[in-house]
């Protein structure tokens, strides 16, 4: 695949960012393209490596090195043929998947991988830029009708599919707006609320419903959904927050990251009515978590203008190399810095936030700390030991917390009837995505937890072809790396 000599030629090459004085002016993405030519030669990169283990380092099952040599050869609708059947939103993952195949790749043994996700991105826009994506609505319909609850990936690309099927589509999104977390939560500056647009524009011209503002379990009880659909698909997320509970965490300052991201995005987005303003302009900003999501809380912060910005990580610091016991071709848990910490953050490891401080009104002016140790004892998992003598008084106006997500909400399972994990994820079968009520289906974090945007549309697909086959009885949408059948 691509040239054969291409991985000794050509060194790797990603997009390259605008400088951070004049990102921090907007909200806009601030990646620099790569020219076409650079493209093709980091398309060449890809080996004939025998064995692509990229492909099951993606979720998905990409057919990596197919849509690497179409680059590579100039022949970029072919790309996007190949690319779009097996990923529905290329555009999405393109710019906001952490890339496990890269970590997969083969050349990533001992040398630099293949540039993929970056591949992927161009991909899709030169696609979208030449016209090549357009609705294609169904030539049969079955009559059935199909309920997706929640409007993120994996919502998405279940109704995406079953509309290919054939079926009738309605997805329903408590928020104002479709896209989950991928409108109010991602910041904009890594992916502009237009790119979402321009996809529901194709998902609507192919006959896809959608119904907003509408919260299920509240506005519609459970029931009468099930009542009025042939099938249910709950694609909700993990969205129950992992709070810190220590002294003085109720004071006025410490909030969570979403309520923080989704408020500036809807400002972005042109909102006036927010609630109460949570910004960061002029204060001392303290992320609590190493994640995307508090990385997104530091860029966001810069961007209001805030005083200083530092971010705690329970961890320790990891390696830039992999670290031992998470040999290629496995996900490694290494130091990853991105965009926004190189935008000014001081980062802090192994620390552990022990305490609030408020004054006299209740308003958040500080927190404590201790450093922390992790034991480790063979068969056993590590042990949080926190290191005596370390306590540190630190001054924060804005405490983020950035601690991720334990579950799903529970009152549409409750009304339903549903069986659910300790972690309040919906109980599904793993080969057919179906709970214990046979015509409701799961999929994405709601299923799983808290996962991967890759994932979740993985996960969508998936689901999709289960309920078409219980619905009919046959199903000729895709499985995990067959490429895209729709019914005819």
């Amino acid at each position: 695949m691509g040239k054969i000599t291409g991985f000794l030629e050509f060194d790797r090459k990603i997009e390259n960012y605008q400088p951070v004085e004049e990102r921090l002016k907007n909200y806009k993405e601030f990646t620099v393209p790569i020219p076409e030519k650079e493209l093709k030669d980091q398309g060449a990169r890809c080996m004939d490596c025998g064995i692509p283990f990229c492909h099951s380092g993606c979720p998905l099952g990409n057919l990596i090195p197919d849509f690497n040599d179409a680059v590579y050869r100039g022949k970029w609708e072919k790309a996007s043929e190949i690319l779009h059947s097996t990923n529905n939103f290329p555009e999405f993952t393109g710019r906001l998947c952490p890339a496990p195949c890269e970590e997969a790749c083969v050349l990533g043994i001992n040398e630099d991988p293949v540039s993929i996700e970056n591949i992927e991105k161009n991909i899709v826009e030169t696609a979208f830029k030449n016209g090549w994506i357009t609705a294609e609505p169904p030539i049969i319909k079955t009559g059935k009708r199909i309920a997706v609850v929640g409007s993120g990936p994996a919502g998405l690309a279940a109704a995406q599919q079953l509309n290919r099927a054939g079926h009738t589509i309605t997805v329903f999104e408590r928020d104002e707006k479709p896209g989950g977390l991928m409108r109010y939560g991602i910041p904009d500056f890594k992916m502009e609320k237009s790119v979402i647009d321009r996809r529901l524009d194709v998902l609507k011209e192919e006959g896809i419903i959608f119904s907003c503002g509408v919260h299920i379990g509240v506005d519609i009880k459970a029931d009468a959904l099930k009542a009025d659909f042939d099938a249910i698909v709950l694609t909700g997320g993990a969205t129950i927050r992992r709070n810190l509970p220590i002294e003085g965490s109720d004071l006025k300052g410490v909030v969570q990251a979403m309520d923080f991201l989704g408020q500036n995005n809807r400002r972005v987005d042109g909102i006036k009515d927010l609630g109460e303003e949570i910004k960061a302009t002029d204060k001392d900003v303290i992320v609590i978590g190493g994640g995307d999501t508090g990385s997104d809380c530091i860029g966001t912060s810069f961007r209001h203008g805030a005083k200083s910005v530092s971010n705690f990580e329970i961890m320790p610091m990891g390696t830039v190399d992999r670290p031992e016991g998470q040999p290629w071709p496995f996900w490694p848990m290494r130091l990853r810095t991105s965009s926004s910490h190189k935008e000014g953050a001081e980062r802090f490891f192994s620390i552990s936030t022990k305490k609030f401080i408020g004054d006299a009104s209740g308003n958040l002016k500080g927190l404590i700390t201790s450093e922390v140790e992790w034991i480790k004892t063979p068969g056993q998992r590590p042990q949080l030991k926190e290191v005596k003598g370390t306590e540190k008084e630190w001054k924060c106006d804005l405490a983020l917390l950035a601690l991720g997500f334990t579950g799903s909400e529970e009152t549409v399972a409750q009304q339903l009837g549903l069986e659910m994990d300790t972690r309040t994820n919906i109980k599904a079968s793993d080969a057919n995505y179906q709970t214990n009520i046979p015509s409701v289906f799961v999929a994405g974090d709601q299923r799983r937890g808290q996962s991967l945007i890759v994932w979740a549309i993985s996960e969508g697909r998936q689901a999709a072809y289960h309920v078409d086959k219980y619905l009919m009885g046959e199903s000729a949408l895709p499985l995990k790396g067959d490429g895209d059948l729709p019914r005819v």
